[in-house]
């Protein structure tokens, strides 16, 4: 066990004896959740998931296009990052992370993907179904979809075709919006007012802090704030707020972007929508009086960390992670018991 590691559950330790948990809702997709979901559950028991369900890529939008059911992807893989760091935990996060090599109709399945579509067919409730997997998991937080229809990404984007670079159009699916050789304008869904699901409303409207990202920035976090419903609640909602900012541009959907750029596109797209703070790696900040005064124009202020992996692979340590989410919790937050 690390050093880190035994000081995180050290500070768990001191906020448990304290006084009850902070409730914490974190929304994304894809990786990016998944980062924020591993290191979250170090340092709260009572953990939300609110994941986007545009995915049509993949073992998710096979499923998808055959039985007409939300894409399961990225909900398995907030599940996975849920479980804990024991034997049972560890196997069935292999276990549904696991896909299928055949020559036949299941290659590339993820077990998971299977599994939670089965038990969606079984109760008829996506919620329902999504609390029995995090049971038999033993998660160590809840999954909720962020909406129950499944929904298509659309993004309005400049010079998609090279040969005209100045030309704006339209390019559908979430898996061709992440890897666009063109400049993203803006993201939309469709259908263009679809329905929340109410048990995330209610985890965002209840929640002591906010964590929006990070992730893939179009297709992983701005979608969370094109659900109208969901958008009132972070909007009106008394927890505090944190934006979670990425390692690096992606290639493709965020190719050049500064990390203030990555502020600036997210409020475009939700212009009343404030945050506390702004969490970013200290080594990807090149111009840090840029990035402060775009979270100032957010309402927020900026907090730099150490939390990418130490071997240089570009993605964050889920104990380095937690001991930024960890400070700023106790430094932004409330004093003494959080309820």
């Amino acid at each position: 066990m690390t050093i880190r590691t035994n000081r995180l559950r050290r500070l768990v330790g001191a906020r448990t004896n304290r006084g009850a948990q902070p409730k914490v809702v974190a929304l994304g997709g894809g990786m990016g959740l998944s980062a924020s979901l591993a290191a979250l559950r170090r340092i709260t028991g009572d953990l939300t998931a609110v994941v986007t369900v545009a995915d049509d890529g993949g073992s998710s939008g096979r499923l998808r296009d055959e039985l007409g059911v939300l894409p399961p992807g990225d909900l398995r893989k907030a599940l996975a990052a849920l479980c804990g760091d024991d034997d049972w935990g560890q196997t069935w996060a292999r276990v549904i992370q696991h896909r299928f090599v055949s020559e036949g109709d299941l290659h590339g399945h993820a077990v998971g993907n299977v599994l939670i579509v089965a038990l969606w067919e079984q109760l008829g409730d996506h919620v329902k179904a999504l609390d029995l997997v995090g049971k038999l998991l033993g998660a160590h937080g809840r999954v909720l979809p962020m909406s129950a229809v499944p929904l298509e990404l659309q993004a309005y984007v400049r010079g998609h075709d090279p040969a005209r670079p100045d030309e704006v159009s339209t390019v559908a699916g979430q898996a061709t919006v992440a890897l666009t050789p063109g400049e993203v304008q803006s993201v939309h869904l469709v259908p263009h007012d679809p329905p929340a699901v109410p048990e995330a409303v209610e985890a965002v409207m209840d929640a002591d802090w906010v964590v929006l990202g990070p992730g893939s920035w179009f297709s992983s976090v701005i979608p969370h704030l094109l659900v109208p419903d969901l958008l009132t609640a972070l909007t009106e909602t008394k927890a505090r707020r944190v934006l979670s900012l990425n390692l690096a541009p992606q290639p493709g959907e965020t190719d050049g972007f500064s990390p203030q750029r990555h502020l600036e596109v997210l409020a475009r797209h939700a212009p009343k929508l404030a945050f506390d703070v702004v969490l970013a790696d200290e080594a990807a900040v090149p111009d840090r009086s840029s990035l402060c005064d775009a979270a100032k124009r957010l309402g927020g202020t900026v907090e730099l960390a150490p939390v990418a992996a130490t071997d240089g692979a570009p993605k964050h340590d889920p104990e380095l992670l937690a001991a930024a989410y960890d400070r700023i919790f106790r430094m932004h937050g409330r004093i003494g018991p959080w309820r």
